[in-house]
């Protein structure tokens, strides 16, 4: 499993194509050559790249679902919508589709940030946007999400 670290922004060319940040190619040494997945992200107009294994994961599970249940297939349907395979070329550079562009409002300006085992890609302006929305009620999400009760027995 991949654990990656750290937050970069760069700039997307004319083209699509981002200049992968050294240290996150640094962390991705070992994946690189097996290419990456870039989808939609679920709850947020980004883009989350997925190095293939972390995919390959994530799909055993979804072939777990019953698919003879409606909402199963229409989750997978969607989950996987614009669902592309891409390669970091040799210069380092990273495409990113257009369809996916469109999807995510990307513009020049990147914000690539770690999502333990993915990378989002975000337009800047809609990176701090998110950032910011829910900046207000963190400490509150931060309980609920990583608060449980302590299990410490006292005998």
């Amino acid at each position: 499993m991949v654990n990656l670290i750290g937050t970069y922004e760069c700039k997307a060319d004319a083209k699509g194509r981002l200049m992968m940040p050294v240290a996150f190619k640094k962390q991705l040494s070992g994946v690189l050559k097996d290419g990456f997945v870039l989808k939609r992200a679920v709850f947020q107009p980004c883009l989350e790249l997925y190095p293939m294994a972390e995919w390959n994961l994530l799909m055993q599970k979804m072939n777990k679902l019953n698919r003879f249940k409606k909402k199963n297939n229409d989750f997978i349907r969607k989950f996987t919508a614009g669902v592309k395979v891409v390669e970091v070329d040799t210069a380092g550079r990273l495409l990113i589709p257009k369809d996916l562009i469109s999807f995510a409002g990307i513009t020049k300006d990147l914000v690539l940030s770690s999502a333990v085992n993915i990378v989002e890609i975000w337009d800047k302006d809609q990176y701090e946007k998110a950032i910011e929305d829910v900046a207000d009620d963190f400490a509150d999400l931060a309980e609920e999400v990583m608060g449980f009760d302590d299990d410490i027995s006292l005998d």
